[in-house]
C-alpha cells in the first residue's frame, strides 16, 4: 500500500481539499516568488541553472504522498545547491516545509525522526558556510525551526489521524461485542422458553396421551374406568393450561419474580399423583425430608431438581414397561442426589429411546446452569436417569442461565 493511501474514517466537518488542488497551490507557492521582484538580490535566483534549481520542488513535491523520504532529501538537495549558488529562495524555503511536514504525517516518528534531524544539520551548516564565505544572510535559525516546527506538525496529524482511527475501530469492535451479546442473549431466551414449553406441556400430554388409550379401550367393558380416565384427561387438561399461563407469565415478568413463580420439589406430590392416577405404581423415596427440606434449598437447585423428577416420570409414560417407577432424594454432604428410574424394554414396542428427544437435551442444560451433572442411560433392569446437583457453590444460581 502507498504511504499516502491513509483513510481518515472520522466524519469530518469540512470536505477535504482535492488532491489536485493542493498541488496547484504548492506550486503556486514555490514558482510565484522565483519571478517576484523583489528588492533582496538573494531572494532572486541568479542565473539559469538556479532558476531550475528553485523551480523543480514545484515538480517533485506532488510525489510527496507516495515517496514522502525521497521527496523531502531531493528538496533538501535543492536547498542547499541554490544556496551554495547564492540563492535563497522562499519558494525553495517554503519546498522544503512542506516536505517536511508530509514526511512527519506520513512516516513513522521512529523512521522520520533521524531523518529531519540530519536535513536540520545539513541545512544549519550549509547555512552557516555560505555566511562565512559570502557574508550572506542566511537566516539559518529561522529556517531550521521551521523544518522542525513543520516535521512536528506532520507528526502531530499522523498521531492524531491514528488515535481517530483508534477510536473508530474500538467503537466498531463495541458495537459487534454489542450485537454478539444480544444475539447469544436471544437464543439463550428462545432456549430457556423451549424448556419451559417442554416442561410445561410434555408430561401432561403423556398422562393425556396414555389416559386416553385406556378410555377408549375400557368405553364399553369399563365404563367407571373409562370415566375415571376421562376425568384425569380433563384434569391433566386444565393442569396444562394452568402450566401454560403460569409460563407465559414468567415470559411477562422480570427474570428474577419470574423464576420464583416455577415450581419447585415443594409440588412434587402433584406430578407424582398425576402418574399414579393413569394407573402407574410410583414410589418416592425421600431422604431428605420434603417437608422441611426444600425451605432451605437454593432456588435454582429446587426448580431443576423438580424439571428432573418431571422429566423421568415423563419418559416412564412414554417409554417404559411394568407400570412402574421409582424416585429417589438423598442428600450426599453438598449434592442433592435426583435418581428416577423405571423399567424399560425395546420389546415392549416403543419406538424412541428415552435419549432421543429434547427433553434431556433441555434438561441437562438446566443441570450444567447450576453446576450439576446428568446421567441418563439404560441401567440393570431398566432406565436411570440421575442428577448430581450441588447445594453450596451455586447457591445464588438459577436455571436457564439466570442470576
Amino acid at each position: 500500500m502507498p504511504l499516502d493511501a491513509t483513510t481518515d474514517t472520522a466524519p469530518r466537518l469540512v470536505p477535504p481539499v482535492p488532491r489536485w488542488l493542493q498541488d496547484v497551490l504548492v506550486a503556486v507557492l514555490v514558482i510565484v516568488p522565483a519571478f517576484a521582484p523583489v528588492p533582496f538580490p538573494e531572494l532572486r535566483p541568479s542565473g539559469p541553472v538556479v532558476f531550475v534549481l528553485v523551480l523543480l520542488p514545484a515538480a517533485v513535491l506532488p510525489l510527496r504522498r507516495r515517496w514522502p523520504r525521497t521527496v523531502f532529501v531531493v528538496c533538501i538537495a535543492l536547498y542547499v545547491a541554490a544556496l551554495a549558488l547564492g540563492t535563497l529562495s522562499p519558494g525553495v524555503t517554503v519546498a522544503i516545509a512542506i516536505a517536511a511536514y508530509g514526511l512527519g504525517d506520513r512516516v513513522s516518528r521512529r523512521a522520520a525522526a533521524p531523518v529531519g534531524i540530519a536535513a536540520v544539520g545539513v541545512v544549519i551548516t550549509a547555512s552557516i558556510v555560505v555566511t562565512l564565505t559570502t557574508g550572506m544572510d542566511t537566516h539559518f535559525l529561522q529556517v531550521g525551526l521551521a523544518l522542525a516546527l513543520a516535521g512536528a506538525l506532520g507528526n502531530a496529524a499522523r498521531s492524531r489521524r491514528a488515535y481517530v482511527e483508534a477510536v473508530v475501530e474500538r467503537a466498531r469492535r463495541a458495537e459487534q461485542t454489542r450485537e454478539a451479546e444480544a444475539r447469544r442473549r436471544v437464543t439463550e431466551e428462545r432456549l430457556r422458553i423451549a424448556r419451559d414449553l417442554h416442561d410445561a406441556v410434555a408430561h401432561q400430554i403423556s398422562v393425556i396421551s396414555l389416559n386416553a388409550g385406556v378410555a377408549s379401550s375400557a368405553l364399553e367393558t369399563r365404563p367407571e374406568r373409562a370415566r375415571e380416565a376421562l376425568a384425569t384427561i380433563r384434569s391433566a387438561s386444565r393442569e396444562v393450561l394452568g402450566e401454560i399461563g403460569s409460563m407465559l407469565t414468567v415470559l411477562r415478568t422480570p427474570d428474577e419474580v419470574g423464576i420464583r413463580d416455577q415450581p419447585g420439589l415443594a409440588r412434587l406430590p402433584d406430578v407424582v399423583e398425576s402418574v399414579r392416577v393413569a394407573g402407574w405404581d410410583v414410589v418416592v423415596r425421600d431422604e431428605i425430608g420434603l417437608d422441611t427440606a426444600t425451605a432451605g434449598l437454593p432456588l435454582g437447585v429446587d426448580i431443576v431438581a423438580y424439571r428432573v423428577v418431571q422429566e423421568g416420570l415423563t419418559n416412564a409414560l412414554k417409554h417404559g414397561a411394568a407400570r412402574r417407577a421409582h424416585v429417589l432424594l438423598r442428600r450426599d454432604g453438598d449434592v442433592l442426589e435426583v435418581v428416577v428410574t423405571n423399567p424399560w424394554q425395546r420389546a415392549t414396542g416403543a419406538q424412541d429411546s428415552p435419549t432421543s428427544g429434547f427433553g434431556l437435551v433441555g434438561l441437562r442444560e438446566r443441570v450444567d446452569s447450576v453446576g450439576g451433572e446428568l446421567e441418563a442411560g439404560p441401567a440393570p433392569g431398566g432406565f436411570r436417569l440421575a442428577a448430581r446437583l450441588p447445594l453450596a457453590a451455586h447457591a445464588g444460581t438459577t436455571p436457564g442461565g439466570l442470576s
